[in-house]
C-alpha cells in the first residue's frame, strides 16, 4: 500500500485528490494547521479515512516530523496562500508559504526519504503578462502579482532539487480550475453563489471587477487526476494542465445566471457596465475596487504534452463546470434560508 502526504488537504484540490487516492488504495496523510476551532473544510466527509498531521509550511521541523510519521511515497504540495488579490496585502507571508515553504518541504523529503516522489502545484499566474499564445511548458514567465512571483520561486526550486539531487520532483502548471468546493473569496464561486442567492431572493446584486479578463477554466476533479498521473511516470517532468479554451468573466457570469434562471442583458461600458434581468433590475455591477493593481488580461494553456505523455484529458466541460457550481449553491442557499 502506497502512502501519500497532501499539504493543503482541506482545500478544493486537496479534498478531490484525497478522494482519488483513497479510491486507488492509498494510505492518505494530510497536513493541516492548528486553529482555534477545528475545521475540516472540504474533507469533513473523509476525516475518518485520512490521517491528519499538524504542521506548517513555514516550520521545517514540523514538515520533517510529518515525513517521518507518514513515510510518504508521494508528496503533493497543494498548500498555499492561493488568493491572488490577498497577495498584494500580505506579500511577505505569501512568499514565506508559497516560495520558501516549497523549499522547506523539499528539504524534509531529502532528509527523511529522498526517494519519495514530489508534486508541486505551480500556476498559470506565473505567465502573467503573457509572452505568447497559447502558453506551453516553454513559454517565458512574467508574473504580475506577489502570488505569481512566489509561485515562480516554488516552480524553479522544484526543478533545481530535481537536477541537483536527482529527486523525482514534478511541477504541474495548472491553469484556472474551479469546483463546487472553491472558496467563496474566489470570483467564480462569488458569481455562482450570487446567482443562486439573487434567484432565491436573498441577495440583490453582485459587484465584480474586470469582466473582460479571460481565463482557461477547468474542473478541479479533472486536474487532480493529472497530478497523480505525473507521479506515475518513469521520469519526472513539468506539465501544463489546461483546456486550450479561454472565456471571459462576463461569459462565466452569463452562464451562471442563466443556469439559475436569470438571463442577463448587458448595458454600458467599462466600470459603468451593468447586467440586468429581463425586468430591467440591475443584478451585476462593476466595482473598480476589484481590479488588480497589475492585471493579467488573458491566460490560455496548451495541454498537448500532458495529453500525449500522461494520457490526460479533461472530462468536465466549461458549461458543466459552471452549472455544477450553481446547482450546488442553489441547494446551499436554500438550506440557509
Amino acid at each position: 500500500m502506497k502512502h501519500a502526504l497532501i499539504t493543503g488537504i482541506t482545500g478544493q484540490d486537496g479534498s478531490y485528490l484525497a478522494e482519488l487516492l483513497l479510491e486507488k488504495g492509498y494510505e492518505v496523510y494530510g497536513i493541516w494547521r492548528r486553529k482555534a476551532t477545528v475545521d475540516h473544510g472540504n474533507i469533513a466527509h473523509l476525516k475518518d479515512r485520512v490521517h491528519l498531521i499538524y504542521a506548517d509550511m513555514t516550520d521545517p521541523v514540523s514538515l520533517i516530523s510529518a515525513m517521518r510519521i507518514s513515510q510518504a511515497d508521494e508528496v503533493y504540495n497543494l498548500a498555499a496562500q492561493s488568493f491572488v488579490a490577498t497577495s498584494w496585502d500580505t506579500p511577505l507571508s505569501t512568499a514565506e508559504i508559497d516560495a520558501i515553504g516549497v523549499t522547506n518541504m523539499l528539504e524534509a523529503i531529502r532528509l527523511v526519504k529522498p526517494e519519495c516522489r514530489f508534486y508541486q502545484a505551480s500556476t498559470s499566474e506565473m505567465f502573467g503578462l503573457v509572452q505568447e499564445m497559447p502558453q506551453t511548458e516553454k513559454t517565458p514567465f512574467y508574473p504580475r502579482s506577489p502570488y505569481g512571483v512566489a509561485k515562480l520561486y516554488g516552480h524553479w526550486i522544484t526543478k533545481n532539487y530535481r537536477e541537483s539531487y536527482g529527486m523525482f520532483a514534478c511541477s504541474g502548471i495548472l491553469f484556472n480550475h474551479e469546483s463546487e468546493r472553491r472558496g467563496m473569496e474566489f470570483v467564480t464561486r462569488k458569481i455562482s453563489h450570487a446567482a443562486a442567492a439573487i434567484k432565491l431572493g436573498v441577495q440583490d446584486c453582485v459587484e465584480l471587477g474586470n469582466l473582460d479578463s479571460r481565463r482557461d477554466w477547468g474542473h478541479s476533479k479533472d486536474y487532480v487526476r493529472a497530478m497523480w498521473l505525473m507521479l506515475q511516470q518513469d521520469a519526472p517532468d513539468d506539465y501544463v494542465i489546461a483546456t486550450n479554451e479561454t472565456r471571459t468573466v462576463r461569459e462565466f457570469t452569463e452562464i451562471a445566471f442563466r443556469t439559475a434562471g436569470i438571463p442577463l442583458t448587458w448595458e454600458g461600458k467599462g466600470i459603468d457596465e451593468v447586467g440586468k434581468t429581463p425586468e430591467g433590475k440591475v443584478v451585476v455591477k462593476v466595482n473598480k475596487q476589484f481590479f488588480r493593481p497589475a492585471e493579467v488580461d488573458v491566460l490560455l494553456g496548451d495541454p498537448a504534452k500532458a495529453e500525449e505523455k500522461l494520457g490526460w484529458k479533461r472530462e468536465i466541460s466549461f458549461t458543466e463546470l459552471v452549472e455544477r457550481m450553481v446547482y450546488h449553491d442553489m441547494e446551499l442557499v436554500k438550506a440557509e434560508v
